[in-house]
């Protein structure tokens, strides 16, 4: 009756376009970052800390919001743009969407059969807790 395409139901078929839908945009506008780093902390002391997050920033709010939307994890922050007198008044505001360590591994999984370009630093973040 025209809900089943292919072995699929249609709720799976959209969940794949949105999957395609984001990882497409997330190549190209996004950041995938899986590093270590010393950090200071509490009372000097320094400690060995894993950066692992996910971020998508665009002056666009709806198409964040969509992201955020999708992923149903992370947050979306606004960047002010202009604040100081030194800004540029060509310059926008930005949406941010981040997620980070967990939340980014699940969205790293969604993403990674139909990334590209952010590809191989999603798997560097799925291997990492797969063990």
């Amino acid at each position: 009756d025209g809900l089943i395409e292919q072995g699929t139901s249609k709720v799976e078929s959209l969940k794949r376009d949105d999957a395609i839908y984001l990882a497409g945009l997330f190549d190209g506008e996004g950041c995938a970052q899986f590093k270590r780093r010393m950090e200071t902390k509490r009372k000097g002391k320094r400690y060995n800390c894993m950066i692992i997050s996910l971020e998508l920033s665009m002056t666009d709010e709806e198409t964040v919001r969509h992201v955020h939307n999708i992923a149903k994890v992370g947050t979306v922050h606004l960047n002010r743009k202009n604040r100081s007198p030194s800004g540029k008044p060509h310059y926008k505001d930005q949406y941010r969407w981040r997620c980070s360590h967990r939340d980014a591994n699940f969205v790293a999984k969604f993403l990674y059969p139909y990334a590209i370009t952010k590809k191989k630093m999603l798997g560097k973040i799925i291997s990492h807790y797969e063990y």
